[in-house]
């Protein structure tokens, strides 16, 4: 009988260390879920530009603000390095940021995971993108906040172009679009 309790009682003893480990381990998955949950619902996103720049983003109820540039037009372009109507906007785009430097900011956001800096360079010498071109994890995040908000879903269409001014959605252009209908809009937010 002893033999018998003595095993008992070392069963035990293992089961409620066991026990005791798991729900710790559970209770640092349940940690690493909740961490994971609140950066994924931030409206918060930090993008990395090629010229080392962070450029931070947050979703406001109508749209998105480009933090430390209020009273600027920020045009938001989705696109992939290989899309032939991403490569054609990418030269207009560049002079629209050039003619309105001091009023507009253009962040080219790449569809593409985990493209090297050096093939986004080479997009960028190649078709003129002399605009902000950012490459970062959250990307993707940003990509689907702008499409839910737009409510496009997951299949779009790339060049994907949305102005915003002070928070507030302007207008958004899927597909390729004529440098003069976006200086339009771009006109009509400055109050020109």
């Amino acid at each position: 009988m002893s033999k018998f309790s003595l095993l008992a009682t070392f069963v035990t003893i293992a089961l409620l260390f066991s026990a005791c480990s798991k729900n710790k381990e559970s209770t640092r998955d349940q940690s690493a879920i909740q961490e994971a949950n609140a950066i994924l619902s931030t409206n918060e996103f930090i993008l990395k530009g090629l010229d080392k720049k962070q450029y931070v983003i947050d979703k406001t109820p109508e749209g998105f603000l480009l933090k430390d540039a209020k009273e600027k037009v920020l045009l938001l372009d989705i696109f992939g390095t290989w899309c032939p109507p991403c490569q054609a906007e990418a030269s207009h785009l560049a002079s629209l940021q050039k003619k309105y430097k001091d009023t507009l900011v253009v962040i080219g956001i790449t569809v593409e995971h985990n493209i090297e800096d050096a093939k986004l360079e080479a997009f960028r010498e190649a078709h003129g993108a002399e605009y902000a071109l950012v490459n970062s994890n959250e990307n993707s995040r940003l990509i689907d906040a702008v499409a839910q908000k737009l409510q496009l879903g997951n299949d779009f269409g790339i060049p994907l172009m949305v102005l915003y001014k002070d928070g507030k959605l302007l207008n958004f252009y899927q597909g390729a679009t004529e440098e003069e209908f976006i200086e339009s809009d771009i006109k009509k937010a400055l109050g020109k």
